[in-house]
């Protein structure tokens, strides 16, 4: 049995978990201009998420760094409505509902911090976390909220909290 984790970022997570978003997108083909992929903040996930309101969390199994997903209140969401953000997991460690885990623990601090809906932005060639979001109660919309600045990202999901 492996043993897991789920812990606030810490700045050391910097470099690992970039490069784990980016292999990720790589690994669907959705490595593309208007994604989290070219986003300068994504070397520096420690110091976003020093913004109030917002949580980032990384994925260990066994000691080693696999993944994360966090919580930011993006600029333009509606009141009450924060947005799911960088939910990425390493393959080798996929299939073991650590992905619904990871949502899950973001669901629970956005509800402690008083939000009542969670956004959240994807492509369709991310069809395993596309089916994990469905799965996890989020309902598709016709357009986006927020001004989140990935206008890569064509499927938009909401879920009430």
């Amino acid at each position: 049995m492996s043993e897991v984790l789920i812990r606030p970022i810490r700045e050391s997570d910097n470099k690992i978990i970039a490069s784990i978003i980016r292999s990720v997108l790589t690994e669907f083909g959705a490595n593309k201009p208007g994604t989290v992929y070219f986003d300068p903040t994504t070397d520096d996930l420690y110091t976003l998420f020093r913004a109030t309101d917002s949580a980032y969390f990384i994925l260990e199994v066994d000691g080693e760094v696999c993944g994360g997903a966090g919580i930011f209140p993006t600029v333009g969401l509606p009141e009450g409505c924060t947005e799911i953000v960088k939910l990425y997991i390493m393959p080798h460690v996929r299939g073991r509902g650590l992905g619904r885990t990871l949502i899950e623990n973001c669901f629970e601090v956005a509800t402690q911090l008083g939000y009542k809906q969670v956004y959240l932005e994807t492509l369709p060639e991310l069809k395993m976390a596309v089916g994990l979001y469905e799965k996890c109660g989020f309902r598709y919309m016709d357009k986006p909220l927020g001004d989140s600045g990935h206008f890569g990202c064509d499927l938009w999901m909401l879920k009430d909290l």
